[in-house]
């Protein structure tokens, strides 16, 4: 069942830069917006989701569509905003509850430690460290994301529930629901093209 929208829309979320208070409907009164919430600031999954949201976050301006992470709680958000792996504002919520409405479940000790050991979650691990990603403990690691994609006015496109911690709505998905597929796949396919011309230059030099 999807939350109500309405009453989503008068949780309060803290910017983490100048500690204003928002209500979430702010976001999609005049504007598209994707919302991201995070499992917890520090979390290797989240930075890698960050980093690859990174690549849409171009076209989503060119767009006006607006990109905002949402973390749990203060705990870590200094450490993920200076570390740069988002391209869009950052806020944490003011009750977790917020993340309750919106269907985000939660782990115990037992599943969380289990959930490190799917492949999905070793995968992105692996991942992660390949781009010099890394991690810390600081803050709550129990709690899941997701993320809404929503209309200006309010209309929900779509909502993403984590059902792992590893979990990540994918940018070819966000660029679908916003109408942007064909243009997100031209510039996928161009960075693809640059970074083989990279690589086959540096296999010259050598």
């Amino acid at each position: 069942m999807s939350p109500d929208i309405n009453q989503i829309g008068t949780q309060k979320v803290r910017n983490v830069s100048s500690g204003e208070v928002l209500e979430l409907k702010s976001f999609w009164e005049q504007q598209n917006v994707a919302i991201v919430f995070f499992r917890r600031w520090g979390c290797m999954f989240c930075r890698l989701w960050a980093k690859e949201l990174s690549e849409i976050a171009p076209i989503l301006k060119q767009h006006n569509i607006k990109l905002v992470g949402v973390g749990v709680e203060e705990a870590g958000s200094k450490e993920f905003s200076e570390g740069k792996f988002f391209d869009g504002d950052l806020y944490y919520v003011e009750n977790i509850s917020t993340y309750q409405q919106l269907g985000f479940k939660r782990f115990n000790v037992l599943t969380i430690l289990t959930s490190l050991l799917w492949k999905q979650s070793r995968d992105a691990i692996s991942k992660g460290k390949a781009m010099g990603l890394k991690s810390d403990l600081i803050g709550d690691g129990l709690q899941n994301g997701g993320c809404l994609l929503i209309r200006e006015g309010g209309k929900m496109l779509y909502r993403f529930v984590q059902v792992g911690p590893a979990d990540r709505c994918e940018n070819v998905e966000i660029s679908e629901q916003f109408g942007l597929e064909n243009e997100y796949k031209k510039d996928a396919e161009n960075e693809k093209n640059s970074k083989k011309n990279e690589d086959t230059t540096e296999t010259e030099k050598e």
